[in-house]
């Protein structure tokens, strides 16, 4: 899917040199921190969401009822 995103130039610059730093393109550099981003939103939620089975396993119980 195609997909325009407006940077700020100080976003765009630090972009720049971040991709010119490792050899890569700017467009896979902020492929790679978009998977990061969005797989430890997931990470953390499934986090969250077991320590509330653990934790509070009866309450949820109960309101399941």
């Amino acid at each position: 899917m195609a997909m325009t995103l407006r940077l700020t130039d100080e976003e765009s610059s630090a972009l720049s040199r971040c991709a010119k730093t490792h050899d890569r393109s700017m467009q896979d550099v902020a492929h790679q921190a978009i998977r990061e981003y969005v797989g430890d939103r997931i990470a953390a939620r499934q986090a969250l969401l077991d320590r509330l089975v653990t934790e509070d396993g009866d309450a949820l119980a109960l309101l399941a009822q």
